[in-house]
This record gives structure tokens, C-alpha cells and sequence, in this order.
């Protein structure tokens, strides 16, 4: 699995073409013309190949908010075969190396919208996860929810409580991987109850991955 990172000013539309075929018959049917918002919302793309095949591809960004070094993954879409789970732990590998390099010895959240519970496998081996069952989030865990909606959107599109976050029907950003063989953490399901993706709803995580875990460089696990 080879991975590569860069700007999304480099972006061809001969690429976004190609990640466009990889979900061109099921959902969440990203076409060109969402990827293209895309490129102009965020500001690195992420590719992951396994010889010539495109297997995965993400839009994310490395930003503070306020003040708190931030990985945003607004797109995350991930192939779904048998090797859907080593896709996305190469793509997410590249992007905390990147985090590393860009907040060297700092706590990283990462933030990101959720579909299914399989998508809670980007946060193996991250730290205080929101929301995690038995856990009540706090009121900094839901104003950290807001921020994230506002990142992704729309502030007021959230509910801080659940942190389900409905936007217009249609192509809408998220995590997208199907797992294949890993497990998911038990019982995130009931999440996920009444969200209606076609709807456009999303479950916003996040989690921070620590200093240490970044510089060993072991995320994800």
C-alpha cells in the first residue's frame, strides 16, 4: 500500500474522476462535482494505492481551533474489500505523521463525521473519545462538538447532546469504510439508532491522540 499526501490545489480532475469510481455505484455516491467542493474546502488530499489500484482517499486539514492543534478529516473514503482495513490505518498513519510534524510535541485532536460504527476504528488507540459509551460528555465536550459542526458546516445543524449532525439531503462529508476483519469498540451502535445517512446525518467524534502515541508513531493502532 503505497500513501501519498498534498495540496488540494494539486488535485487533477483526472483524479477526482478516479475517486469518483470508487463509490460511482453505492452510496455514498461521491460524484466530481462534490469532490471539486471539496478540493476547494479543505487543504490536503490523501491517496491510497495498492500498485496502480486506488483503494482509499481522504480530505483533511491541519489547523488549530482555538489554539488546539487539530486534525479534520472532512472526507475519508475507503474501498470496500478485503483490505479495507489496512487502507484506512495507512491512510490515517500519513495523516498523524503529518499532525506530528506540524505540532511536535503537542496533543492532537482528531475530528471527523461519522456513518456506521465501523467508522469508530479511526479512533483505536486515541485518548478520551467523544462520545463513548458509559460516558456523559461534559460541557467542553459539547462545545467541542459545536466547533467541529461549525468546521463541517453548520454550528446550529447539531445537536449538542448526541452530537448527531443533520445536514440537506445529498452528498454529505464523512467517514466511509466498512470494516472487514477489525473489531469496532462494543456497543457504539446505539449511536447510530436513529441517524438516517441518506438524510444527510453524521455522528461527530473525536479524540486525541497523544504526544507520545504520535512520536512512536504506532497511530493508529
Amino acid at each position: 500500500m503505497i500513501v501519498t499526501t498534498k495540496d488540494t490545489t494539486a488535485l487533477s480532475d483526472a483524479e477526482l474522476a478516479e475517486m469518483a469510481d470508487l463509490c460511482v455505484d453505492r452510496e455514498p455516491c461521491f460524484d466530481i462535482g462534490f469532490l471539486s467542493k471539496q478540493r476547494e474546502e479543505w487543504v490536503l488530499v490523501t491517496h491510497a494505492r495498492e500498485g496502480n489500484k486506488l483503494r482509499g482517499y481522504s480530505f483533511c486539514t491541519l489547523e488549530r481551533i482555538g489554539g488546539t492543534p487539530s486534525l479534520l478529516v472532512g472526507l475519508l473514503l475507503v474501498d470496500r474489500n478485503a483490505k479495507s482495513d489496512q487502507t484506512l490505518k495507512a491512510i490515517l498513519h500519513d495523516q498523524f505523521r503529518r499532525a506530528l510534524l506540524a505540532f511536535p510535541d503537542e496533543d492532537v485532536l482528531l475530528g471527523s463525521r461519522l456513518t456506521t460504527p465501523d467508522g469508530y476504528r479511526a479512533f483505536a488507540g486515541l485518548e478520551d473519545v467523544v462520545p463513548r459509551l458509559g460516558y456523559k460528555p461534559t460541557g467542553e465536550d459539547r462545545a467541542w462538538g459545536r466547533r467541529l459542526a461549525k468546521r463541517f458546516g453548520s454550528e446550529k445543524s447539531i445537536d449538542d447532546h448526541t452530537f448527531v449532525m443533520s445536514m440537506s439531503p445529498g452528498p454529505v462529508g464523512g467517514l466511509d469504510y466498512s470494516v472487514s476483519k477489525a473489531p469496532v469498540p462494543e456497543g457504539v451502535e446505539v449511536f447510530f439508532e436513529s441517524i438516517q445517512p441518506g438524510q444527510g446525518q453524521r455522528l461527530v467524534v473525536f479524540g486525541w491522540a497523544m504526544a507520545e502515541a504520535l512520536a512512536s508513531g504506532k497511530l493508529p493502532k
